[in-house]
């Protein structure tokens, strides 16, 4: 069986930045093992895969290791290729995925994701993540992922986590965040658990960072970067049980797989 594969740059302007994933449009599911083994094989964060449902699509995303419940690059990359691959018509694409229905839209180069809102909270704090990270924050919230916030852009940067004590914490993942220095606020993100130890751009964790940043902030739009070594930019809107997250893409590669 051959399989269209595209590899697409999400939340970058040009080639070799963001965050790549892999999207791959199918005309049925096939197992999951199959599915699953095509994503350890692309060796990338994340494959999203997309079948074709009437007017809308089914969306699923896996990193090497597993499937997950939310992507934003891979959502963001799966709309590129509808929109300027394969032709869909319109502004607005609706996928139908494990987090629910997911809307992307397109104003010129700019797609914006229309995911949910997921604030973080207090919790108890697994007794190994500030040794695992290397630094004392000012504060550990949660949601899905530890949310660990820094005083300064500096801290975030400099941080070399233990990524072996890291995959044996009690959450998804790991957030960490600071002010930015030229944008509301900076970010990296840390799943080794899950076969990704760092993440170039992560809509997902923006679910939390925007609701979060935007109450201590007291301003609904902002700006953010992802300071990985590959670094991605993103337009963020709190819009209350929702968020906005948008960014653009490139593509990098197109070809085939046999499966």
């Amino acid at each position: 069986m051959k399989i269209p594969l595209f590899q697409v740059d999400a939340f970058a302007s040009r080639p070799f930045t963001g965050n790549p994933a892999a999207v791959c449009p199918l005309d049925a599911w096939l197992p999951d093992d199959t599915l699953q083994n095509i994503a350890l094989e692309n060796n990338l964060a994340e494959t999203a895969f997309f079948v074709r449902t009437g007017d809308r699509f089914a969306l699923r995303w896996f990193t090497p290791e597993v499937e997950v419940d939310l992507c934003g690059h891979a959502t963001l990359a799966s709309a590129y290729v509808l929109f300027r691959e394969l032709g869909l018509e319109g502004h607005r694409v609706c996928f139908d995925t494990r987090a629910g229905e997911l809307i992307v839209t397109q104003s010129g180069d700019l797609l914006s994701l229309d995911f949910p809102s997921r604030p973080p909270s207090s919790d108890a704090v697994h007794p190994r993540l500030i040794d695992a990270l290397g630094a004392q924050p000012l504060t550990v919230l949660s949601a899905r992922d530890y949310l660990v916030v820094y005083a300064r852009e500096a801290d975030v940067r400099a941080l070399r986590p233990d990524m072996q004590v890291l995959s044996n914490v009690d959450r998804f993942a790991v957030i960490v965040t600071a002010p930015g220095e030229d944008v509301d606020f900076v970010s990296r993100f840390f799943a080794p658990a899950q076969g990704v130890p760092e993440d170039p751009v992560t809509g997902s964790a923006h679910c939390t960072l925007i609701p979060y940043w935007s109450k201590r902030l007291g301003k609904t739009k902002l700006k953010a970067r992802q300071v990985s070594r590959r670094g991605g930019e993103l337009e963020c809107e709190d819009r209350g049980g929702r968020v906005r997250i948008s960014g653009r893409a490139v593509k990098y590669m197109q070809g085939t797989i046999e499966v």
